[in-house]
């Protein structure tokens, strides 16, 4: 499965079963579009018919560009066949263990966000603080449901987990203290939308988390659009001196700005750009997920200018990063040569199986976007799980068990889309979300281009130094 587009002058051909990515001139791009459904021949018949008037292109040239392509495909790199299928049907019979929980210490929240998928922080019930005995017995629950797994992951997550903090410091604590026993490494994160931080949580955050999610959406004026406290105030000019502050103090450490993007500002580049010049360099900016009456929820008639948005945006960080102020952005953070696992590319983010979520009262969710959802109760934390036949459906689900992946090209970089995202579209799990699915592709595109230019340039770079 080959696939070839053209962006910021550049001709990238991806070879989708090796992975392997192509920078090819004009004459290599026509003739990779021709090479499986036309003969050698006639291949050379009509370059030399389109070229005829080009002196520039020579027979030779054709020739030796067909036997270019040819060992290209005779040594994997293009045209390979699909090696996976078999892969995947194992998968679905295999064990798993869970490695990560996402822990909803809080369903409670101190913004009432417009668009928040966890209604205000409550996940449509009642509002709640997790306990310490349900965080240490969720802490318990992985450690003796992880297997082989040693490094695990802990997400605090809300509503707004800074609303639960003394419990926080306590599960930590907790964590940290079974890690010697068990042979385990936990690695926390903490989503937060900044109105509590302040040095005491900044100071705990930058030593025991290993990320740090830090919500704004980008210009105030959009900020405080959907982003309000209960009261109905923005929460822009309250939070950005904490996150500049908090990032300043964090260093190197990893963290990264979360915005969202709505039908209010399809331009959101100028929301990231925004973000980068406050002092920010580790960006991420998702398209909201809502229902599709809501007067802000973007429609097919934006995919236009949301394509246009994501080119202009690695154009940018393009420009920035030769300029030395770049910044990082979580969609376009693709790993061409040491990438996920294979398994881990066509199962996913593991959620139902590897990760799940947690409830203040102990309730298990195959992430935080089904908490709430009584269909999708796995069981507790106690128990465990209580309804096996729901986890062998998200065993089941990935990249080559829906019929409308099979030809797409970017199924080993989406693993079949988010289950949550498919669900809230089209009623189930195994449903394909159309528009994310076009948003998704182009993200790779444009990720795929950025890390061209990047090669390029060092190669550039390499090269001008050896000439010195």
């Amino acid at each position: 499965m080959i696939h070839q587009y053209q962006l910021n002058g550049y001709n990238i051909v991806l070879d989708t079963y090796s992975g392997s990515v192509h920078v090819v001139d004009d004459l290599a791009y026509k003739i990779i579009e021709l090479y499986e459904h036309t003969s050698p021949k006639e291949i050379l018949t009509i370059m030399l018919e389109q070229h005829k008037h080009d002196s520039d292109i020579t027979e030779r040239d054709i020739r030796e560009t067909i036997a270019a392509i040819e060992e290209l495909k005779d040594t994997g790199q293009l045209f390979t066949e699909d090696p996976y299928e078999n892969l995947s049907m194992d998968l679905r019979n295999r064990k798993t263990y869970v490695k990560a929980l996402c822990l909803n210490v809080a369903h409670t929240c101190n913004l009432s966000c417009d668009y928040c998928f966890a209604s205000q922080g409550k996940y449509n019930g009642d509002r709640a603080i997790m306990s310490y005995e349900v965080g240490e017995r969720a802490i318990d629950y992985l450690l003796e449901n992880s297997g082989h797994h040693r490094n695990l992951d802990i997400d605090f997550f809300g509503g707004e987990p800074l609303m639960a903090w003394k419990v926080v410091k306590q599960i930590v604590a907790y964590a940290r203290s079974k890690e010697q026993e068990y042979k385990k490494k936990f690695r926390f994160t903490f989503t937060t939308n900044g109105m509590l931080l302040n040095d005491e949580v900044t100071e705990f955050l930058n030593k025991e988390m290993y990320n740090v999610v830090l919500s704004l959406d980008g210009r105030k004026e959009i900020h405080d659009r959907l982003r309000t406290t209960v009261n109905g105030k923005g929460s822009y000019d309250h939070i950005v001196p904490k996150f500049q502050e908090f990032v300043r103090k964090r260093g190197d450490q990893e963290y990264y700005v979360r915005g969202t993007y709505t039908r209010n500002n399809v331009d959101f580049t100028n929301d990231i750009f925004h973000i980068a010049d406050l002092g920010f360099d580790k960006l991420s900016m998702e398209p909201v997920i809502c229902d599709p009456r809501e007067p802000y929820a973007l429609t097919e008639e934006d995919l236009s200018e949301i394509y246009n948005q994501y080119e202009i945006l690695a154009t940018e960080m393009i420009e920035r990063g030769e300029q030395g102020n770049g910044f990082t952005f979580y969609h376009y953070m693709l790993d061409l040569s040491e990438g996920p696992c294979i398994q881990k590319r066509i199962t996913g983010c593991g959620s139902g199986t590897e990760y799940l979520a947690v409830t203040p009262w102990g309730e298990l969710f195959p992430c935080h976007q089904f908490v709430g959802d009584e269909a999708y109760s796995m069981g507790n934390i106690w128990d465990g799980i209580t309804r096996p036949e729901l986890q062998c459906q998200f065993k089941e689900s990935n990249c080559y068990s829906k019929p409308e992946c099979k030809d797409c090209w970017a199924k080993l970089y989406c693993s079949g889309g988010c289950p949550a995202n498919a669900l809230h579209a089209t009623g189930s799990i195994n449903g394909i979300y159309d528009f994310s699915c076009d948003v998704f592709r182009k993200r790779v595109e444009c990720s795929m281009m950025v890390k061209v230019a990047e090669s390029i340039r060092a190669m550039e770079s390499d090269s001008q130094s050896q000439n010195h």
